[in-house]
């Protein structure tokens, strides 16, 4: 696992190659046309959008926080994540999702939903959902919806996840 990315915040500059790594890392256009749909969003939060980059500069991931909310209670929605195929495995999304989660941290942000691989995301500290009460509309594994607490003096709020707009659920 490589310990030189560097992560920072999307430039418009990176928006080509952000749709790049969308379109290689999934097996459709969707994840890619709903990060364009998220920019257009009122879900949209500046500085919430992480790139990971070779120590060239060139972006090979990318970590994607937009509001959602549980019930009424502000949080985060953590979608997608990508890697180029060629960096998968190296650490890239890591580094992107530690640093996405950091931003969200230092702007105050409490509380973080992902739907997702049950073996990858409990190492960022997210645990299942269900265990706090926490579900969504629509049929899913319980084990692939996971949450997160970003401060400790935060239990995160039981409720149903309500996902902005251009998730379509």
């Amino acid at each position: 696992m490589r310990t030189d990315w560097i992560t920072r915040v999307e430039t418009g500059a990176d928006l080509p190659a952000i749709r790049e790594i969308d379109l290689a890392a999934f097996e459709t256009p969707l994840e890619a046309d709903l990060v364009d749909a998220l920019r257009a969003d009122a879900s949209w939060i500046d500085g919430l959008s992480i790139v990971t980059a070779t120590p060239d500069g060139r972006p090979v991931g990318h970590a994607l926080l937009t509001r959602c909310h549980i019930d009424a209670t502000p949080a985060l929605c953590l979608a997608p994540v990508a890697v180029l195929p060629e960096y998968q495995g190296t650490g890239a999304g890591s580094a992107a999702v530690r640093a996405a989660l950091q931003a969200a941290r230092d702007t105050g942000e409490h509380f973080v939903v992902v739907l997702g691989h049950p073996a990858y995301y409990p190492c960022f500290g997210f645990t299942r959902a269900s265990t706090h009460g926490i579900g969504v509309t629509f049929d899913v594994p319980d084990e692939a919806l996971m949450a997160l607490t970003l401060h400790a003096g935060h239990p995160l709020p039981g409720g149903t996840v309500h996902y902005a707009a251009p998730f379509g659920v």
